[in-house]
């Protein structure tokens, strides 16, 4: 997604396109969430990842068809795995998420690592794809299956909307200072400083009112959210970063006016498996 971007708006016709597709998207994904069994949405939400990985595969430069469908088939294969392990091996999975995007803002510093078209680059950025994509998928799952776990995935999708349209707004207001102008250069601090902001009103109260998290823990909640925002941020930058290494504007082109499914769950992928394993963490 695109937190904290200040971008100028498009025109009137790409305005009027993001809008109709935003009002389909927005209610088919709050339907799949909260009415799909079990299986069903872990299907569906594996289908738009494995659209996100072959998106993947096109930025990160695999040039060969036949390459591009067997890294498809092995995140299949993955999620298949994942869908099988017992718990233990999915918050191992989670964790190995979580360690990727503890390390992510190295890259987004050293922007340029992995630009050129080497052989070594393809291999790093595929093993990436699978460091940010399957264990966002497992965390999907593991959440969706918890108590009240259609509510809590519901939240964390919310939770993300949230900061995107807070930073939107804080960005266009109140934005000077630059973010990450290497890598995408509409977006700013003032922006990251709305996310919070509004996400902090947002966790507080949902999380008290919504999950009845006793208000001695809501601090504690908040806090979790407010870490969740920041990695859903660099989760946007890296996609961004791959992109402008990639020299293109949208990842794809599967949501009219809104990119590919990359551009769609990008912030998604880091968001996932930082909240869930929070929750394991705090035990809330």
């Amino acid at each position: 997604m695109s937190s904290a971007d200040t971008s100028a708006p498009k025109p009137a016709g790409g305005l009027r396109e993001r809008a109709i597709t935003a009002a389909v998207l927005a209610p088919a994904g709050i339907a799949g969430v909260m009415l799909l069994p079990q299986l069903w949405f872990a299907v569906l939400l594996g289908a738009l990842f494995l659209v996100g990985v072959w998106e993947w595969t096109v930025l990160a430069g695999w040039r060969s068809a036949v390459v591009r469908v067997l890294i498809v088939a092995a995140h299949a294969a993955l999620f298949a795995s994942a869908w099988f392990a017992n718990d233990a091996a999915r918050l191992q999975t989670i964790g190995c998420g979580v360690a990727f995007w503890l390390l992510a803002p190295w890259w987004l510093r050293h922007y340029r690592f992995g630009e050129q078209a080497r052989k070594r680059s393809l291999l790093i950025k595929s093993v990436a794809c699978a460091l940010a994509i399957v264990p966002a998928w497992t965390a999907a799952i593991v959440l969706h299956d918890g108590d009240r776990g259609a509510f809590w995935v519901l939240f964390v999708l919310v939770l993300v909307w949230c900061a995107d349209t807070c930073a939107y707004f804080a960005g266009r207001r109140f934005g000077t200072t630059k973010l990450a102008p290497n890598i995408s250069p509409g977006k700013t601090t003032a922006g990251v400083y709305g996310a919070l902001a509004g996400c902090t009103v947002y966790a507080a109260a949902i999380g008290h009112l919504g999950f009845d998290v006793p208000l001695q823990h809501l601090p504690v909640f908040v806090a979790l959210c407010l870490v969740t925002v920041v990695f859903s941020i660099v989760g946007d930058l890296l996609e961004s970063l791959i992109k402008r290494h990639s020299q293109v504007k949208d990842s794809g082109t599967l949501f009219p006016g809104h990119g590919g499914a990359l551009d769609r769950f990008d912030s998604m992928f880091a968001a996932l498996p930082i909240f869930v394993a929070g929750r394991q963490i705090l035990g809330l």
